[in-house]
């Protein structure tokens, strides 16, 4: 895989007084501005496999842009939100984020050429069938989704692919995309600031390139690690510098063509992305994507021109369409819009539950429609360890709709942390989201009380179950209605687990009487020291709901405590006196 993976045509071109080359975005000599130049193979693309399982953008494209190093100068926000800087004089950095932000808005259909492609396809196809759901995205609305000066320190005189490749993971960081599933959709665009030569691209023979950070070929390192997913990202130089030699009034005479190049560039290196995510989507058998297949044309068919958008109009280049022409391929700047035949989206809420062995907990999974209409989703879960249950409730919905995923974890399941893999597939897409779920091990075993006994507890007196609870079903009734005799308890010894901080547990009285001849309390005995805590000192309340206890047990930790809760009786037959205890649980 090549750093700069979709290379168009090779032509002497010049840039001041040095002659260069230029590949990504080839144009004429300068001294020939108007000259036309005939892509190298106009040739049906067709798909390439997929890298790491992607091969288009399928989602909505999001594009981050990253304006690298403090010789941007110093920052500020004009009427439209985008950022300009006192050391852009040519205006480079206002103008291609309005062409982002103008992208998918008013109906404009440059973007809808690009929809044609897709993934889940056969290695070699040359085109989609019109049931398959995994087409690129169209950016309805602008595709621009954040921007950041990263002035931390000054953008390498000459930055090498690879460290462009840490900048995009530096962006990743920044704009929160931490997950592979945040970056599936995304593509960062590192811009360089006037002065500066990334990776040679003023001898290097492009203007521009895009490659992602798994592309072992990456000059000055080879690929960059990340847990984050592979990233798409584009190396985008100060284009102004070069002036004539990357498209400068390739499209518009005099001023208003001096950033001509900044959308034609730009726009080219859009469309290879999305068509062609990680340099395994669509390509042509030279190993030119849609973009580079047409570049630089100047008159004709297909030719580069401008192109209206809500936000302004700016000159584009034409893409690569296999079905132009009954199928045998042409550049176009305008085609309709191809939507997934009813796709989805599928989220989980929240990212992480934490649930103590023999209990269980629940996430809200839901759906959107991102495209189509509606249709039938039907849910299952994977990564479950062995011991823990999934169950729906649906088990299907209609997109739009959400379910509730309920957890439930067996008493044996070993403690730790596990990824869960929520899967909704309907009749043209399967989409998986994932979540955490957390194991604690059972400090307190039954300590909610759910198995409707008092299995795992000593009792002393009168006790039973109750099914007024805190939560759940179930509580522990200490005490009788009936009148008994002085202390009914029921204990439990444990030993407190590294990381512990806290016992607590919930009560709520139901005592008619006065503390003097009644009451609740709570004590905790540490067989190691000796020493015995009151955790609830003698109380007496009715009708007043139930109360957490909380007890700092971080100290504690390996220590052998006996937890002893006590409802106490003055056996007068006029009333009885009991406590009822839930939601013990040591965390």
């Amino acid at each position: 895989m090549l750093a700069k993976p979709r290379f168009t045509i090779w032509l002497p071109v010049f840039f001041g007084a040095a002659v260069w080359a230029l590949a990504s975005a080839p144009v004429p000599a300068a001294a020939q501005p108007d000259q036309a130049l005939t892509p190298v193979s106009l040739n049906q693309l067709s798909f390439q496999g997929g890298i790491d399982g992607v091969g288009v953008t399928t989602g909505a494209p999001k594009v981050y842009v990253v304006f690298w190093g403090t010789q941007w100068g110093v920052a500020s926000t004009n009427s439209s939100g985008d950022l300009t800087f006192t050391g852009d004089s040519s205006g480079m950095a206002p103008d291609y984020q309005a062409f982002l932000r103008g992208l998918g808005t008013g109906g404009e259909t440059w973007s809808g050429v690009m929809t044609q492609y897709c993934e889940a396809v056969a290695t070699g196809s040359q085109s989609c069938p019109s049931t398959n759901s995994s087409h690129v995205g169209y950016p309805t609305g602008g595709a621009l989704a954040g921007t950041w000066y990263d002035n931390s320190g000054a953008a390498p005189s000459q930055a090498t692919a690879h460290a462009l490749a840490q900048e995009a993971v530096s962006a990743a960081n920044h704009f929160g995309n931490t997950t592979q599933a945040s970056n599936r959709s995304a593509q960062y665009v590192v811009v360089s600031p006037h002065g500066t030569n990334p990776d040679n691209y003023q001898g290097g023979a492009y203007c521009a390139w895009h490659s992602y950070t798994g592309n072992s070929t990456l000059d000055g390192g080879g690929q960059v690690s990340t847990t984050y997913g592979p990233i798409a990202f584009t190396n985008l130089p100060y284009l102004p510098d070069a002036g004539g030699g990357c498209g400068a009034n390739f499209v518009n005479a005099g001023t208003a063509g001096a950033l001509d190049g900044v959308t034609i560039v730009g726009s080219q290196e859009y469309a290879a992305t999305i068509t062609d995510q990680f340099s395994g989507g669509w390509a042509n058998s030279g190993g030119g994507d849609d973009a580079t297949n047409c570049a630089w044309i100047s008159t004709g068919q297909g030719a580069t021109q401008n192109v209206t958008f809500s936000t302004g109009t700016f000159p584009v280049t034409s893409t690569w369409a296999n079905d132009f022409n009954g199928g045998t391929g042409g550049c176009e700047v305008s085609h309709p819009i191809v939507t997934n035949p009813g796709d989805f989206s599928i989220a989980a809420v929240p990212s992480s539950q934490t649930v103590a062995a023999g209990s269980s907990t629940s996430y809200t999974v839901s759906t959107s429609v991102t495209s189509g209409s509606a249709q039938s989703v039907s849910l299952s879960a994977g990564g479950l360890p062995s011991g823990v249950s999934a169950t729906y409730n649906p088990a299907s919905v209609t997109a739009g709709g959400s379910t509730t995923l309920t957890i439930t974890a067996g008493a044996g399941v070993p403690a730790g942390t596990y990824t869960l893999t929520i899967t909704g597939t309907g009749p043209f897409a399967t989409h998986s989201t994932t979540t955490s779920l957390v194991v604690t091990a059972v400090t307190i075993p039954n300590g909610g009380f759910e198995s409707g006994s008092l299995s795992g507890w000593t009792v002393t007196g009168a006790a039973g179950i109750s099914s007024t609870s805190h939560s759940g079903t179930f509580a522990a009734l200490v005490g009788s209605a009936r009148r008994s005799k002085g202390d009914s308890s029921i204990s439990q010894t444990f030993t407190v687990p590294t990381g512990a901080t806290t016992l607590s547990f919930w009560y709520e009285g139901v005592c008619p009487d006065s503390v003097s001849l009644s009451w609740a309390t709570a004590t905790l005995h540490d067989a190691g020291t000796g020493s015995t805590v009151t955790l609830l000192p003698k109380t007496c309340t009715n009708g007043a709901g139930y109360v957490e206890v909380v007890y700092d047990v971080s100290a504690l930790v390996g220590h052998s405590l006996t937890l002893k809760l006590t409802s106490h009786d003055d056996n007068d037959r006029a009333d009885g006196n009991y406590t009822l205890f839930d939601d013990v649980a040591v965390s």
